[in-house]
């Protein structure tokens, strides 16, 4: 799987988790240089609280397109240290 913003591919894997049809990429398949942490807060009832980045990439820039869970509760533990995206970034096999 990749995942693509502005015609970059900002993470790539063979190793996602898909989730309410959502694909978690490994945190080292993922190209951190075009995260930038975001203000964004929002806890999920059943994977907990999510951290969330805005993903820029040569000048463009989108917010809250990327998130994690860094402390998952149980239900969710497949997905500790994992990134998802959404708003506009392109994921494709």
């Amino acid at each position: 799987m990749k995942a693509i913003w502005n015609g970059t591919i900002i993470a790539e894997s063979n190793r996602t988790v898909v989730i309410e049809r959502n694909h978690y990429f490994p945190a080292e398949d993922v190209k951190k240089d075009f995260l930038r942490k975001s203000s964004r807060q929002y806890n999920c009832p059943w994977k907990g609280d999510a951290a969330y980045f805005d993903v820029s990439v040569h000048g463009s820039t989108s917010r809250d397109a990327a998130w994690s869970y860094p402390e998952p509760k149980q239900a969710a533990l497949s997905i500790k240290g994992y990134l998802a995206f959404g708003e506009g970034v392109e994921v494709v096999k």
